[in-house]
């Protein structure tokens, strides 16, 4: 259980640091439209789906390898905490449809994300 955590631990690190490299691209919006989490969501979702498809068609992937990518670095790396924080500013601020449109975007790609990742091994 300890090696678990241990090994969550370090692909998380390392996800979040990928994450917090992310954060210099410079994709902002003028409309305020939080694209590079998003975009950082999707890529991340995307990952999570060839992992999980990866680690289920080979049968053979160390599971504590697969642990490390799936729960530690996609963990760390994808934003859903951020995004969630980013909506509730936005419907504070007023921007009914930004966040509308946010929220939409996001689960829809993102979920579309992680098919596309599995149908890319499968």
């Amino acid at each position: 259980m300890f090696l678990n955590v241990v090994t969550v631990a370090a692909g998380g690190a390392i996800g979040a640091a990928c994450r917090y490299l992310c954060g210099f691209i410079p994709l902002k919006l003028n409309s305020g439209f939080p694209l590079a989490t998003m975009l950082i969501n999707i890529i991340g979702s995307f990952c999570i789906g060839v992992i999980a498809a990866l680690a289920q068609k080979s049968g053979r992937i160390d599971p504590r390898i697969v642990l490390f990518l799936k729960a530690g670095f996609c963990g760390g790396f994808t934003t859903f905490s951020t995004f969630s924080l980013e909506n509730l500013t936005l419907l504070q601020n007023g921007s009914y449809g930004t966040a509308i449109l946010y929220m939409l975007f996001s689960v829809i790609l993102c979920i579309a994300g992680t098919a596309g990742g599995m149908a890319v091994i499968r």
